[in-house]
This record gives structure tokens, sequence and C-alpha cells, in this order.
């Protein structure tokens, strides 16, 4: 890494940091925005080109497992939609129906990876519903049937969606059907969907060149505007740039500092609306786990470790026991998911069982009502909650809480450590 000690090096760096999730967003967007619209047809005819389809909802519908390799630490719970919303040529509604008592949330995030607003389940309920979003230079008049407006900090906004699924039969198709019916409009109702250009290939998440990151970023900040109270010497020179990518990259591949919640387990993302000014945060998230909502929504304690700070390995037999008195407070669900440690992947087993929790059928509960949950390989026999691990493998936990109550929002929380059998 360069030496701090050089001013000109040291304000790069500190540069770099600042406006790196934009440029990661940016990224994103390119990754995640559809080259065919069902309709109009493909964005471009030229495979290779970077022009895409924004305000255009994109879904999967299956949970994933481990045949799909693409997403790092994926969640088991729930099938995503997905969109980009383009505000420059004026306002789009996020058209969503009637829900029943489903959980599903759509996280909006704007380019600088804030997690600011929410439609669904938690803030405006599972009615149907005609939201407004518009960017910070659009003031009109909004139509009686808007159920909520939501203004923008920027012109680029991510929309990060979740459907709670319960099976891949009946209740999938069910889901299927309403991310169906969502739909991104105009005021008018017509289709709201734009071709853009994303000036990139959004596959390559190495480090980017210094006249890439300089470009991308200069046009983004054209879009999207700092955060209030945030100062930037934009922009540095193409040298200096050459000099810092690499080296803070490095820095925030491996300075992963998570909250630690005792007992083994730790917390990487811990913010509700606003990065504030804790850029280095903001940048390490936006690098590492991007796309990160806020904790109000969910939260997610990993353990990678047993009660005695030892690796978690699959050639070994745990237990994790939540007590009477230490049960999980939650306004959704919970559940707790397995994953290698080699690829972050989930690991294939006989039960076809990648995640655990408040909902998978035939739960048992102790006599005292406690709850106790096997980690380990081998199957334990009839009677007992069983999440496989990787046989002889090392492997980590994630423990999803939707809509956590207070004592997992201040922290309060005492998270039971895994034991060793």
């Amino acid at each position: 890494m360069q030496s701090t000690t050089d001013p000109i090096a040291r304000d790069c760096d500190h540069l770099v940091i600042q406006t790196l999730p934009l440029f990661e967003m940016m990224r994103m967007r390119a990754a995640t925005t559809a080259r065919r619209h069902p309709d109009l047809g493909f964005a471009a005819p030229q495979r290779e080109s970077a022009v895409r389809w924004v305000n255009l909802f994109t879904h999967t519908h299956r949970r994933l497992g481990p045949q799909d390799k693409e997403v790092v630490s994926p969640n088991n719970d729930t099938v995503y939609s997905n969109a980009w919303l383009d505000l420059s040529e004026g306002p789009v509604v996020i058209e969503s129906p009637e829900m029943g008592d489903r959980y599903w949330t759509l996280g909006l995030l704007d380019a600088w990876t804030n997690p600011f607003a929410y439609v669904g389940r938690r803030t405006t309920g599972n009615r149907p519903q005609r939201t407004l979003v518009h960017g910070p230079g659009w003031h009109g008049p909004v139509p009686p049937d808007i159920t909520q407006t939501i203004a923008a900090p920027g012109d680029d906004v991510w929309l990060i969606g979740r459907h709670l699924v319960e099976d891949d039969g009946e209740d999938a198709a069910r889901v299927r059907a309403s991310q169906a019916a969502m739909r991104l409009v105009r005021l008018d109702g017509s289709d709201a969907a734009m071709r853009v250009d994303t000036w990139m290939d959004g596959r390559d998440a190495g480090i980017p060149s210094a006249d890439r990151y300089l470009s991308t970023v200069s046009a983004a900040l054209r879009r999207n505007p700092p955060p209030e109270g945030e100062r930037q010497a934009w922009p540095p020179t193409e040298t200096a740039l050459q000099m810092s990518l690499p080296a803070v990259y490095e820095r925030l591949r491996t300075s992963n500092q998570p909250h630690d919640l005792g007992g083994g387990w730790a917390i990487p993302v811990m913010v509700k609306t606003h990065w504030g000014d804790d850029y280095l945060t903001r940048a390490r998230i936006a690098r590492n786990f991007i796309g990160a909502l806020g904790v109000e929504e969910a939260m997610y304690p990993t353990a990678e470790v047993d009660a005695r700070g030892a690796p978690l390995d699959g050639s070994q037999r745990y237990e994790l026991r939540f007590a009477p008195d230490r049960k999980l407070k939650v306004g959704a669900f919970w559940s707790l998911t397995m994953y290698r440690r080699s690829d972050c992947l989930f690991v294939a087993n006989p039960i076809h069982r990648y995640s655990i929790g408040d909902r998978t059928p035939g739960l048992h509960h102790d006599a005292d009502g406690g709850l106790a949950i096997r980690l380990q390989a081998e199957d334990p026999g009839p009677g007992v909650n069983w999440l496989p691990a990787p046989r002889d493998e090392l492997f980590y936990v994630v423990l999803r809480l939707y809509q956590p109550h207070a004592d997992h929002l201040e922290l309060r929380f005492d998270y039971p450590p895994i034991q060793p059998i």
C-alpha cells in the first residue's frame, strides 16, 4: 500500500473512500438492469453494448439453492424483485397489488447506498398501492390516487424487493402472480421504461482503472449530488487515482470490522436510513455487502466460531440453543442459514434444507419452551432440529431477523454461543 504520509496520496485515498459507493452502485446498475424488455425487445442490438432498460422490474421466481453460485451468502427465505429508477425525465409510480398477509418489502437505496425509504409490509402495509417517487428537481401536482410520495435525493434509485415464499409450489405461484402485477409507470399510466447507457460491463468486479473510475463518478455526481453536508474536492488527478484505487480497495477487503455482539456473533451492517459521515463503513459495505437494507427491516447476525472461539468445522457437532427467556423477537420471521466458508454458498445435503427457522415444518421445541438446533454433517435422528453442515469443511451461519424488535436493534439481545457437543 502507498504511504499515508504523502498528503496528496492521503487526500486522494479519502476522496476514493467517499466516492467509492457511488462507483459501486453504478457498477451494480450495469450488472442488474435488463437487456431485454418483454414488449420492446433488446435495449441495444449489440450483445456487448452497455445500454440497458431502467424503470423496469426483473424478478426471480424460486428460492436459491446450492446450484446457484452467482450471489454469495444468499437467503433461502424470499424471492427477489429488482429495478433501477431513472428520475431524470420525471417521476415514476410504483404500482403494487394486494399482498394479503405476506411479508414483502421494496427497499429504496440512493446512489450513495443510503437505504432512505421503503414500501411494504412494515412501512406502508399490504394494500394495493401507487407510490410516486420523484427526484430533487421535480415539483408538480400529485394525483389523488397516489397512496404515498417519496422524494429521492438524486436521479438514480435502486429498488430491491423481497417476497417471503413458503414453498416451491402453490405459494411460489401466488408470489409470481403478485410480482407480475407490479409495474413502473409514468403519472399518465404509460410504461416508464427507458434505455440508458450504463457506461461499463457490470460483470467486472475487479479494481477499476483510474480513467473508468474518474469518468463514471464524474457522470454519476452530475445526477446524484453528495448527501447534504458532505464536501468533496472532486476531481482528483488520474495519476493520484492510479495510486489510490488499489490501496483503498485492498484496505476495504481486509479491514472488515463488524459490530461484535458477543458469544461469537457479529453483525456486518448497522445502518437505519443514512450512513451520515461514516464514510469508511459506507465504503466497506458498498464494496463487500452492497444492497444492504436498514436494520429496522432486517438484521443479519453472523457466527463463524463456536463458544471457545474455534472456527465452525463440519467434522464436529454443535448445538445452538435459544432458552425460553432468550427467544428471538421479530415482527415478521427469522431463519438460520448455513454456508461453506470456502465459497460462501449453500451446502448441498440429503434433506435439501439450507435454512431453518420459525416457519420450518415440524420444528421441535424443548419441554421448557426452549429451541435447540443441531449443526452437523450427519443426521442426528428423529425429533431433532437439524441444519446440515458440510462434511469436513469450515462453515458459518447467518441469523436473519426480519422486522427485529428493539432488543435486537438496540443491541441488548444476548445471543447464545454455538456449543460444541
